[in-house]
């Protein structure tokens, strides 16, 4: 655009959640936030106090999200999307003009009855604003970019590392290569590699080898002449759906560089295939516990990984807490401080609610929704606290079985992060041993671990993926099937 054409009108909208399809639960209007206005402008970091703020006029349509669960609702996800399309259709209407789309995703949506739910989202938005709209995606890296996805979008992107900590980097990425996009009235090409590899993200961190390699040589692709942006999707592996597998795509203005690069990233990955392990020292429950338990730096941290909510779980799988609770070097009077987070049963609030902080409680809790590793457990202790307003968890109440605190939440809640468990009166720095549902430990409890066994758990987030039994994943894939012949790695360009 030249200095006095008009500044670009860029809409903002998108709907992100994370969807095991191998978890019973299911997202529902209380699941998701919504965030339209004003304050879908200033999310962002680049809107807020950057230099993007004034090189074009934003339009906020409607943004929500929601920590990751189960499939989604169809009636919600209709909801969403009909607000999506109708405030995009608004803007369009009457020959308003629009120039691009901040299309802000997740990328591992599913919803419940259909295959491809971010493609389904992008085609209905394409259908209202047409085919001229420039539109600049961001995903997390364990998305999924579908030919459907990847046809309708111009520009794309997503995390270079896991765990997150670029999160809103990566957004203000997305953001300004709209703006330069625009302003330069070149849309980029893209180089699309489906790679044939299905791992979950614990074995897939950039903390350590291969992947931190691998996502280290994308900043060198990104400054090549021609490429604006490298992105390499490690795909959501507890999903049974076609889409799911790693992907690669390059874009740039230089067709030939973007595809070469692509091929070259794909490579790359598929060369280091064998090589990825999990991120923290793998074990059962019973090894986590007995080097917890020995350990004489604490807090010893024991990730009940098979029903993490923050990839998937539903969050009341009580397989774990069941062990726990059978072993009295935890449940005696004089054991060392345990905390166990947690598990979500909204009736079981409700009857400790009718008690008073240090009642002795017994009360059954868990498994309402996911009762397939193990059925509802009988806690028989001494209320430790009762607590309100949380945001996600609505109530929550610790009750202390000897050593054992057991946390029982109202809603849906991950532990994952050092304020959750002191906003309510729990130190886990002071504890012995800290059993949290999560998989690699997010970058708080990482930082105050002085131990941690990633135990192998059950749940709707298995590490075990043999043990889901994906059936619907294109195949053959890595590591369910042995390749003869190396796979084509070869890039389709659209754009």
């Amino acid at each position: 655009m030249t200095e006095t054409s008009p500044l670009p009108r860029i809409a903002i909208a998108g709907m992100a959640i994370e969807s095991s399809t191998f978890s019973p639960h299911r997202a529902g209007e209380r699941d998701f936030l919504r965030i339209e206005g004003g304050d879908l402008v200033t999310r962002y970091d680049a809107l807020r106090e950057g230099e993007l703020t004034d090189r074009a006029e934003w339009l906020p349509v409607h943004y929500a999200r929601s920590i990751p669960g189960g499939a989604v609702l169809p009636e919600v996800y209709e909801g969403i999307k009909t607000r999506i399309c109708d405030g995009l259709r608004e803007i369009v209407a009457d020959g308003g003009r629009l120039d691009g789309l901040f299309f802000d995703i997740h990328g591992a949506m599913s919803v419940v009855g259909m295959d491809d739910a971010e493609g389904d989202l992008i085609t209905a938005i394409r259908d209202v604003i047409g085919p001229d709209v420039v539109v600049s995606a961001s995903m997390d890296l364990h998305g999924n970019v579908s030919r459907t996805l990847i046809e309708n979008v111009d520009l794309i992107t997503c995390y270079r590392l896991a765990p997150h900590e670029d999160t809103w980097e990566t957004r203000d990425r997305a953001i300004r290569n709209l703006v330069e996009a625009l302003e330069s009235g070149q849309t980029p090409r893209r180089a699309w590699v489906r790679v044939p590899i299905l791992l979950p993200g614990e074995k897939t961190s950039t903390r350590v080898e291969p992947a931190r390699s691998l996502y280290a040589r994308i900043p060198e692709i990104e400054a090549r002449p021609g490429i604006t942006d490298a992105a390499i999707w490690i795909g959501y592996a507890w999903a049974d759906e076609p889409r799911c597998h790693a992907t690669v795509v390059v874009t740039g203005s230089d067709g030939e560089a973007a595809a070469r690069a692509a091929e070259e990233l794909g490579r790359a990955f598929w060369g280091v295939r064998d090589e990825f392990e999990f991120v923290g020292p793998p074990g059962t429950l019973d090894e986590g516990v007995a080097a917890g338990l020995a350990a004489t730096d604490t807090p010893y941290f024991i990730s009940d990984s098979g029903d993490n909510p923050g990839a998937g779980g539903t969050g009341d799988v009580t397989w774990t807490l069941a062990q726990l609770l059978q072993k009295p070097e935890l449940t005696a009077d004089d054991a060392p401080v345990t905390l166990c987070a947690s598990v979500f049963d909204k009736g079981a609030l409700d009857i400790l609610r009718g008690h008073a902080v240090g009642d002795r409680v017994s009360v059954e809790v868990g498994a309402r929704v996911d009762s397939g590793p193990h059925g509802p457990v009988l806690v028989d202790g001494v209320l430790h606290s009762l607590h309100e307003g949380d945001p996600d968890a609505a109530g929550i109440a610790v009750i202390r079985v000897g050593g054992l605190h057991v946390i029982v939440t109202e809603f849906r809640k991950a532990y994952h992060d050092v304020s959750d468990f002191t906003s309510i009166g729990l130190d886990p720095e002071a504890a012995q041993i800290v059993v949290t549902k999560i998989g690699y430990l997010e970058p708080e409890l990482y930082a105050i671990m002085r131990g941690w066994t990633l135990a192998l758990t059950p749940g709707g987030v298995d590490q075990d993926l043999e043990r889901l039994g994906h059936h619907r994943i294109l195949r053959p894939m890595h590591p369910f099937d042995a390749f003869d012949v190396a796979p084509d790695l070869s890039a389709e360009m659209l754009g």
